[in-house]
Parts: structure tokens; sequence; C-alpha cells
């Protein structure tokens, strides 16, 4: 529950859009336990669920139920993610 990148804690029945990418399209998406991660076809990384270890991107344990830009690879053009066990690769 909450990991669904909608803001709520809620479960969903039906396939929804995540409005906080609002006009970047998607391109690549990764999930591991507690967390997923997008790349849009800007190069951006995106990421939301459970951030224990900052395991996130964004320096904090904080838990995220919308997804935010990982503000650290701005001007890096990411093409892929892939998350494993405890890690994440970009």
């Amino acid at each position: 529950c909450g990991m669904l990148g909608h803001g709520c804690e809620e479960n969903q029945l039906y396939p929804k859009r995540i409005e906080a990418f609002g006009a970047n399209r998607v391109v690549s998406v990764s999930s591991g336990d507690n967390c997923s991660f997008a790349v849009t076809a800007d190069g951006a990384v995106w990421s939301w669920g459970i951030g224990g270890d900052c395991c996130l991107g964004h320096g904090s344990h904080e838990k995220l139920r919308r997804p935010s830009k990982i503000e650290a690879l701005i001007g890096q053009r990411v093409v892929a993610v892939s998350t494993g066990y405890a890690h994440v690769l970009a």
C-alpha cells in the first residue's frame, strides 16, 4: 500500500496514470521490494517508496509516496535503471 506513486495509501483496482510525471514520458521502470525507479525520455531518474538506508537517491531516509526526481543525477543522461536486493544501478 502506498508504493504505487499516487500519493495515497489506498489500493488501486485498475491502472492509473501517475500524475507526478506530468508531461514527462516514462521510458524505463524498475522496482525493488520497497521502492520504484523510472527513467524519463529526457534521461532524468525518478524514485519513490521506502527510503531506508537512503536507497532512493535523495540523501534521506524519508518515505516518498510520489515520484521525485533525483537531483544528484541532473545533467546526466541515464538510459536505464536496475534494482537489486540492496542496491540500484543507473
